[in-house]
């Protein structure tokens, strides 16, 4: 017959092995710490995303700009080669200066949805060099905020020739910029392009291109 020791019993129950609270403790730890990784590799990636957006979107838009240019060029009554018209440099003529909105929406509501009346209709191509400039200034403008409200166009004209009577003379360079406010992550400084910050008071980046016609 075998006898069983009580105290032996016991002694074992009590040194039963499994999960206690410290290790608990120690995964719930160590998941929140991968959580928190995982969540900042997203919120990096927004705002990557949204600079890639930009971006890519400023590039288009001074594309298109470009090739209205060339296409309002016209052989030069000064010098050889081709100029446009001097109201492609009025800084009124980007970003809705010359339109003003009833109301506190946004600039793409207020003047894109629906052609102001102020702006010419040139669709049918039934406009003087002028008023194309006025136009493709409001179209490119149109784009540029469709995808990013805070973004602001400018043309300007490096004049190789400031004695002439035009204000862009013959083989100038011509640059189309459009530039956007970023902001900076945990305070991490980035690097910017100089170009960007001409006239800024705050931390911007930019799209630039040359244009010779």
């Amino acid at each position: 017959m075998r006898v069983i020791d009580s105290k032996t019993s016991q002694h074992k129950s009590l040194h039963q092995s499994g999960v206690g609270m410290i290790e608990v403790l120690v995964t719930l730890f160590i998941l929140s710490i991968g959580i928190l990784g995982v969540a900042s590799l997203q919120f990096i990636s927004s705002f990557s995303n949204s600079d890639a957006l930009n971006r890519s979107q400023s590039v288009m838009v001074a594309q298109q700009l470009s090739e209205r240019l060339r296409a309002s060029a016209r052989m030069s009554l000064i010098g050889d080669g081709l100029v446009v018209d001097e109201n492609y440099f009025d800084s009124d003529v980007y970003n809705f200066k010359n339109l003003s909105c009833g109301s506190s929406a946004s600039d793409y509501n207020c003047f894109c949805l629906t052609k102001p009346a102020d702006i010419p209709d040139c669709d049918g191509g039934q406009c003087s060099a002028a008023e194309f400039a006025v136009y493709d200034g409001y179209e490119a403008s149109c784009s540029a905020v469709s995808s990013n409200p805070t973004v602001t166009l400018s043309v300007s004209c490096d004049d190789n020739n400031v004695i002439d009577a035009e204000e862009c003379s013959t083989g100038s360079r011509v640059s189309i910029v459009l530039s956007w406010p970023i902001e900076n992550w945990k305070n991490i400084d980035r690097t910017l392009n100089a170009e960007c910050l001409i006239d800024e008071d705050e931390p911007r980046d930019c799209v630039k291109l040359d244009v010779l016609l």
